[in-house]
């Protein structure tokens, strides 16, 4: 009976000594599963039990199973509510740190998700290039929106925004400050070129263009207010975080996918090939990976080979030059838009667009039926295009695989299934639209000044009286050296 009272009393002990223990874990929060299960360990290891007799074997077994069963379904359950959706769960890995495709036993499955996506992808892709120049900017500014939407909610705390109502709001006023000023400087002319015939729509635009810059300005100007006039005692970190992480998105995200809209007016062509070429690219790499990768490529993204990188590459650089060839002889893809129309455009396409013939070499001419063969000089700047859509390009993805792994998560988002979100496809594409423009002022178009230009100044800058006094001046000069040719 002693014995029984002295177990009883060393067990009520012990019961205390927990509970008192993990309510000081809770209190520091300290009590994850791990450290609860080496707390467990320790009180009711063999060595702290007291001595008993046999008849007291069975109360203290069912005691301490009791003991067991509570703790092991508590630990579950902790486990379950701080798992996230989007977190990174462990697998097993190799010396390259992650398990290659050719390795993966879900691969299949994976594969067909994957390619089911891409097939509706491209055909929506397909038909919105078919409708023309107007529907592809719309489509871009839809994919910045939820690119934005995206990388917000990736450092957004519940908590901390139910203490700051309307503070979600301010990054979207930023974001949309943004996109009136890069898109007002870009698409200030294709406007204004709609309306022309509506004098007082004209005259409205014009003096909206003037001083869009100043009205950008204190929008800003208006959200830094609202900024200040948010902060909290408490709050103050991670309302600077928020407003340093929506200065990022505006910068690197936001201003490098732009530069797709300056592309698309320049020519579709411009916009299509490298969008195309970052796709084939991407596809090939994950083919080739998946059926011949055994070499892997980079730590940031353990899935990728080198069998891949070079295999993408090789059919990146034949496209690129096959490509341009098939999509330089289409004038709707080639030609410049300079409204905000929609219908078919024609236009000379200029040298670049028009095909140069040389002469095969005999024993060529003796294995094909063809004695000439017809490449556009647009097709040797194809050839760079891809070069960096193969060999740089890349890198976007690799610096979006190391961004992931530093906020551990797997994707972006999960908007396209076994793609991710929006902007794990977007990555490279961000990359290679800033190449592709930069590319084209630089070695396409013909620098000085010209008619559009000139045009330019003229609409933007004079009022609607002083261009009809140039353009009596100018009649005047030209009937007087009519006069005197």
């Amino acid at each position: 009976m002693f014995q029984l009272w002295n177990y009883t009393m060393g067990y009520a002990l012990k019961q205390m000594i927990g509970f008192s223990l993990a309510t000081f874990l809770r209190a520091v929060s300290l009590d994850s599963p791990p450290l609860a299960a080496l707390t467990v360990s320790l009180l009711f290891r063999p060595s702290f039990r007291v001595p008993v007799s046999p008849s007291c074997h069975l109360f203290q077994e069912a005691m301490e199973k009791e003991n067991n069963i509570a703790f092991s379904s508590a630990a579950t359950t902790r486990v379950r509510q701080r798992k996230r959706s989007n977190e990174v769960i462990p697998e097993p890995i190799k010396a390259n740190g992650g398990t290659l495709l050719v390795d993966d036993r879900n691969k299949y499955k994976s594969m067909w998700i994957r390619t089911y996506s891409t097939v509706w992808m491209i055909g929506g892709f397909a038909l919105i290039v078919y409708m023309g120049h107007l529907y592809i900017t719309a489509m871009v500014v839809v994919i910045q929106i939820f690119m934005a939407r995206e990388l917000f909610n990736l450092l957004r705390k519940a908590h901390e925004d139910k203490h700051l109502p309307g503070f979600r709001l301010l990054n979207w006023h930023f974001f949309f400050t943004a996109m009136l000023f890069v898109y007002g400087r870009l698409l200030s002319q294709p406007l204004i070129n709609s309306v022309t015939p509506d004098k007082f729509l004209y005259q409205f635009l014009s003096s909206l263009i003037k001083y869009q810059m100043a009205i950008c300005y204190f929008l800003y100007i208006a959200g830094f207010m609202w900024f200040i006039l948010t902060l909290k005692k408490n709050m103050y970190k991670y309302q600077f975080r928020q407003y340093a992480w929506t200065h990022m998105i505006l910068i690197v995200v936001f201003t490098q996918s732009s530069f797709t809209v300056a592309n698309i007016f320049e020519g579709i062509f411009w916009f299509l090939l490298p969008a195309l070429l970052i796709v084939i690219n991407d596809i090939f790499a994950y083919i080739v990976g998946f059926f011949f990768g055994k070499t892997p490529l980079i730590k940031l993204s353990p899935k990728k080979t080198w069998e891949g990188f070079i295999g993408a590459s090789v059919t990146t650089m034949i496209s690129a030059f096959v490509l341009a060839n098939i999509l330089g002889r289409f004038q709707w893809l080639t030609c410049p838009r300079k409204d905000l129309s929609t219908g078919w455009l024609q236009c000379d396409p200029g040298p670049l667009f028009k095909p140069e013939y040389y002469t095969l070499p005999g024993w060529i001419r003796q294995l094909f039926p063809w004695k000439e063969i017809s490449i556009l000089p647009v097709q040797w700047h194809a050839l760079c295009l891809g070069l960096f859509a193969s060999i740089i390009a890349p890198f976007g993805g690799f610096f979006a695989s190391g961004f992931k792994r530093a906020f551990k998560i797997k994707d972006f988002g999960d908007s396209i299934p076994g793609h991710g979100g929006i902007t794990d496809r977007m990555d490279c594409q961000m990359v290679m639209a800033v190449f592709a423009y930069i590319y084209h002022q630089s070695f396409i178009v013909r620098q000085g000044i010209s008619v559009e230009m000139i045009l330019d100044l003229i609409l933007t800058n004079l009022t609607f009286e002083e261009q009809q006094t140039l353009l009596l001046k100018l009649g005047q000069i030209l009937q007087e050296r009519l006069q005197h040719s």
